[in-house]
């Protein structure tokens, strides 16, 4: 046995050689290349065999229905707060400034129809998905796409937190008592869609179309009773609540008007989401993905005129404590199970219109990452089709902001939309740039209504921006280039990676080093023996070391090794490290750094054995020996890191 206690700077005594010859170089044990037996197959026709998951994946992907309940959820739930925002606006005119409901909803509308006819054409031009960031990268340049990206990131994780709040709000207003549970039971319900999500796309799809369709159902049989009434059939879920309506006025002026259109612009949000998500679509996925978008544009459209129809009809008007969807379902329903049933599927719509941004997101992290401006872990699939990392980096986000924001809606809401729109504008921006260096035919058309997108988009993000400016909205302003500028820096940390390791030249031509395998051990056992087994076998020496410390145990533990290798006398070099210090990893990494010292040429690879227990628990049983010494290795050296695992469960059916 070897006992090195050379001071540091100084060649220990087994590292010396005869000039020319290294101590880790033993050509005459070096084994023979191992050889495999050659089938010939050339005379026997093999099956064509299609890449494994090729045949299931598309079982994991999308049909129309399913991405109309898994990506549409933020636009459907959209109804239940976005008449509900123009008419907290406009209430501030009296019954005056209500009569102009109907004619800013129109304008939404409108705005609405322009958008899906534009995404439909995005979908058409780029079916990788992406939205926003795809175009904008291909036709605006990587800043400006990298400001869609960052736009589009903002608005997928505040959807989260303002869904889940506003859920949860339904609730506690349905029941009181909940009031002060609220922030618990928003972070319930995050961890429930994110549980859902990590199961896979397709899983959450099936779960939401049930709630999605009953939800939809149940609001337009509330508009269609609706048109049918003459009054209200009852207001009981408004009386004895003080109304929100102000001093009557006889004009209503320009500027309420416009703050009017940016709140109920809300309801806007959750259009592109289709478009991002396109490759999650079964093919053809295009076509798929078009139909998902003509779908919600027209459902969508078809709610919000309608409910600000009823709203005029009934002459409602916003109390303190009732929304003004429960108004209009106990106005044209009457306060009996049908109202309970709107109220019931607007909390569970509103609690699951997170899945929007959960089935959009994680796959723009995933473009993202394919172009280095985020970690390349979220490029990572699960067999789902499921990009888990992105789930749960956005479920992480949403719960900080719920937890910022005490689970309150109202301090959410103002920062909502106007990071959809910077993306809304940029996107068809581009789109026009795309038409008019295609040219395909009808390219004027489609070049002329993405046009007409980035105009009336770009002027809704400067109202919406203005409006809600002071309420939060600088926030955004701020956080948008803030979230550009990490895009930035990530990327150039990858360049550098790329230009030390030499990414995109041809490398040298590869060579034989000489090699040396060291085996931390600390006592003799079966582990020992297949650790040595397996260090023979990679390098051309192997020496095992063990850490001593000062002390009257320590000394007689390394005492009794010394005596048991002797014995044993496996052939190979047993080198004692003394350390003052309890520690394990410091003395293994400075023999590894004096190794390569005075002998630069060698290749160096610490064989760290570790015991895989057959039961999960049992790892809290176990002294994390190998992480520390693998961790002080893998900082202080350039060593190639091996840990083998000694599975006992294996050797238990043995």
């Amino acid at each position: 046995m070897t006992t090195l206690s050379t001071p540091p700077g100084q060649p220990p005594a087994e590292d010396t050689a005869p000039e020319g010859q290294s101590p880790v170089e033993d050509t005459a044990s070096r084994a023979a290349p191992l050889t495999l037996p050659v089938e010939d197959t050339a005379s026997r026709a093999a099956p064509i065999a299609l890449p494994p998951g090729v045949l299931t994946s598309e079982r994991h992907r999308l049909t129309s229905l399913q991405g109309l309940a898994a990506l549409s959820l933020d636009a459907m739930a959209s109804v239940a707060y976005g008449p509900e925002a123009i008419v907290l606006v406009l209430a501030a005119a009296g019954a005056v400034g209500l009569g102009y409901t109907l004619p800013v909803t129109l304008a939404i509308a409108a705005l609405l129809a322009v958008l899906v006819a534009s995404y439909r054409q995005v979908i058409a031009a780029f079916p990788d998905g992406g939205g926003s960031y795809a175009v904008a990268r291909a036709h605006l340049g990587r800043r400006t796409g990298l400001a869609a990206a960052a736009s589009l990131v903002l608005d997928y994780v505040l959807n989260v937190a303002v869904s889940v709040t506003a859920g949860v709000a339904a609730l506690t207003s349905a029941f009181p008592a909940l009031y002060d549970d609220r922030l618990a039971l928003c972070l319930g319900v995050l961890i429930l869609v994110t549980a859902v999500n990590l199961r896979g796309i397709v899983d959450s799809a099936k779960a939401f179309i049930v709630p999605t369709a009953v939800f939809v159902g149940s609001i337009l049989t509330l508009i269609v009773v609706g048109l049918f009434r003459d009054g209200p059939v009852s207001t009981e879920a408004a009386e004895g609540h003080a109304s929100a309506l102000g001093e009557s006025a006889t004009t209503v002026g320009a500027l309420l008007l416009l703050k009017a259109f940016a709140s109920g612009c809300s309801a806007l949000t959750g259009v592109e989401a289709v478009a991002n998500a396109v490759p999650s679509f079964r093919a053809p996925a295009a076509k798929r993905a078009q139909r998902t978008e003509l779908a919600l544009g027209a459902l969508l459209g078809v709610m919000l005129i309608g409910l600000s129809v009823l709203i005029g009809r009934f002459h409602l008007q916003p109390v303190e404590g009732v929304t003004v969807l429960a108004q209009l379902a106990d106005a044209s329903l009457g306060h009996n199970a049908g109202f309970y049933v709107v109220q019931f599927a607007t909390v569970v719509l509103l609690a699951l219109a997170a899945n929007t941004s959960f089935g959009g997101l994680p796959v723009l992290m995933s473009l993202l990452a394919r172009d280095n401006y985020l970690p390349h872990v979220f490029r990572l699939k699960a067999d789902r089709e499921v990009h888990r990392h992105g789930v749960v980096a956005l479920a992480a986000v949403a719960a900080l902001l719920l937890l910022f924001s005490g689970g309150d809606t109202n301090t959410l809401v103002p920062l909502f939309a106007i990071g959809v729109f910077v993306g809304f504008t940029i996107c068809q921006t581009g789109m026009v740039i795309h038409w008019r260096g295609e040219r395909s035919p009808g390219w004027v058309r489609k070049a002329l209504l993405n046009g007409l997108g980035a105009v009336l988009t770009g002027l809704a993000t400067v109202v919406v921006t203005t409006m809600k400016f002071t309420e939060g909205a600088w926030l955004i302003v701020i956080a948008l280039p803030a979230l550009v500028l990490l895009f930035e820096l990530v990327h150039r940390a990858y360049g550098r990676i790329d230009e030390r390791i030499g990414l995109g030249r041809v490398p040298e031509t590869p060579h034989r080093d000489r090699s040396l395998v060291i085996v931390p051990v600390s006592h003799l056992s079966r582990l020992t023996s297949e650790a040595l087994t397996a260090a023979v076998s990679l390098g051309d020496e192997v020496r095992a070391v063990t850490v001593t410390h000062p002390g009257t145990e320590d000394r007689a533990a390394a005492h009794a090794l010394r005596r048991d290798w002797e014995r044993w006398n496996p052939g190979v070099e047993l080198v004692e490290l003394h350390s003052e210090h309890r520690t394990i990893g410091r003395p293994v990494s400075a023999y590894v750094r004096r190794v390569y010292q005075y002998h630069p040429g060698t290749r160096v690879t610490v064989l760290i054995p570790e015991v895989e227990p057959d039961r999960l628990w049992q790892r809290l049983l176990q002294n994390q020996r190998g992480a520390v010494l693998a961790h002080a290795v893998r900082r202080d050296t350039e060593a190639v890191i091996c840990r083998l695992r000694f599975r006992l469960a294996d050797r238990a059916r043995r």
